[in-house]
């Protein structure tokens, strides 16, 4: 049952790389590590993909350390043991979120900050594409976030082109459920590392997680109607650039 489930589970990233044209011949892909069970799977899965792929890219995993006391080596050992490169990127975007601008509401600014860093340090690698290690569920929270705090009909798209820095953002693990990551993490021992942000837990993310997770309870299937939205939504109106 353990292989069934993984293969099912490697399938559909591949599904995922292939309907929306992830990756090609020749590119350099960093994966954006951040000591989650999401970018630990994600890494492993694209280095099985890697080896069996009939084309050739290369996989760099990329940790950005917004400044917290975190114990690193086991994200480093994951990546030796894997073949992958890795690299350590320092940053003090913790103090520049926390004590400088002392954010009531830190997560945007802390994630487009660590997201900058990672797309830099990644052009500074050659990559030309980065992995990061959002699955349905995070989209679905996207949306229902962004219609009740913005009032716009918005989420993350598969794939993201970002005219500025030349990079391409993708989601290989879009056609993923959190409970399937959890389980595939699980099955397969992947390092998980405790997360020492002091708003952990108590974001509008996860009361959205929350809200997201009551609505399963009443409709199960809307994993499933959520994927079939992504493949018939105007994309423009959706996915909205970023650059």
């Amino acid at each position: 049952m353990n292989k069934e489930f993984q293969r099912y589970v490697v399938t559909r990233v591949k599904k995922a790389i292939v309907d929306y044209g992830m990756i090609s011949d020749g590119d350099r892909v960093a994966v954006g590590l951040s000591g989650g069970k999401d970018s630990s799977l994600l890494l492993h899965i694209l280095n099985q993909v890697r080896r069996v792929a009939p084309i050739k890219f290369s996989l760099h995993g990329i940790y950005v350390d917004p400044g917290w006391e975190m114990e690193i080596n086991p994200l480093r050992e994951f990546c030796e043991n894997e073949g992958v490169p890795f690299y350590y990127k320092p940053t003090n975007i913790a103090e520049v979120v926390f004590d400088i601008r002392r954010e009531k509401s830190p997560c945007a600014l802390c994630a487009n900050l660590r997201r900058g860093a990672l797309n830099n340090t990644a052009r500074n690698l050659g990559c030309n594409k980065v992995a990061l290690g959002h699955h349905l569920d995070d989209a679905i929270e996207t949306f229902f976030m962004s219609l009740f705090y913005t009032g716009q009909f918005r989420t993350f798209s598969p794939v993201t082109y970002l005219s500025r820095s030349g990079i391409t953002m993708i989601r290989p693990l879009i056609y993923l459920t959190q409970e399937q990551v959890r389980e595939m993490v699980q099955q397969k021992n992947l390092p998980v590392l405790e997360n020492p942000c002091p708003v952990n837990g108590k974001t509008k993310r996860q009361e959205m997680r929350e809200f997201v997770a009551s609505l399963l309870t009443r409709y199960p299937e809307l994993h499933l109607r959520f994927i079939n939205a992504f493949k018939t939504a105007d994309l423009r109106n959706l996915w909205p650039v970023r650059n």
